[in-house]
């Protein structure tokens, strides 16, 4: 499945990641979706957290998880987008431990864009489209 992905961004593991039980606490797979989309906006569609006029907030996530990830792995954290519509963006998340073939875990992450300052829903911009182009299935 690893190959339905668009684009990837390696990650590791960090010692705090791990919670008692011994795998990665279920709160870090959403930090790790939020890195790999944002990774790939400041790369490739000009993102500056700090000044770009429009922004995508996230309104929905969820995450399916398969297989235990621990420390110390690398997630491999594939992309794509299911859905580019007039004002979101729905991507799907691949995490997958180290060479793996198969997730251990399938995220959903939904970005509405806004401008920054009055919060108003806009059109997903240009630059924003032109870098998702690729992604899309």
């Amino acid at each position: 499945m690893r190959q339905d992905f668009r684009w990837f961004l390696p990650i590791p593991t960090r010692w705090m990641d791990q919670d008692p039980y011994g795998h990665v606490n279920n709160v870090e797979y959403y930090s790790y979706f939020d890195t790999v989309v944002n990774r790939h906006l400041i790369e490739h569609a000009g993102l500056d957290p700090a000044r770009t006029a429009e922004v995508g907030l996230v309104v929905e996530t969820q995450c399916q998880f398969m297989k235990e990830i621990t420390f110390p792995q690398t997630i491999n954290a594939g992309i794509r987008v299911i859905k580019l519509g007039n004002s979101s963006v729905t991507y799907q998340i691949g995490l997958f431990r180290d060479e793996e073939e198969d997730p251990a875990a399938l995220g959903r992450f939904v970005h509405v864009y806004v401008d920054r300052g009055t919060r108003e829903t806009v059109r997903v911009p240009d630059r924003v489209r032109d870098a998702l182009a690729g992604l899309v299935v």
